[in-house]
């Protein structure tokens, strides 16, 4: 059985939430939608960030592993790298 949860933004405002949608990876939206809550008065607000998991990594993006792994020794290594840290 597949459990469709999309569109979020919809379903929240069908319940009458007030909904910004945001890039998850550009702190900059991020930090303006929160600055700006509440979204809009007298109503609840919901901030969809959208995001890829893994991201700026090679091997582990978009991959539903990487959710819940945690790289060790040479892939931790290599995430570093690509991450532009002192891997």
């Amino acid at each position: 059985m597949t459990i469709r949860l999309a569109p979020f933004a919809d379903k929240w405002r069908s319940f009458g939430w007030d909904v910004r949608e945001v890039d998850g990876h550009d702190h900059g939206q991020i930090a303006t939608v929160f600055e700006s809550l509440p979204l809009k008065q007298g109503l609840p607000s919901c901030v969809i960030a959208h995001t890829t998991k893994g991201k700026g990594v090679s091997f582990m993006e978009n991959t539903i592993a990487w959710h819940y792994l945690t790289p060790r020794g040479e892939q931790y290594e290599a995430a570093l790298r690509e991450l532009g840290g002192a891997g």
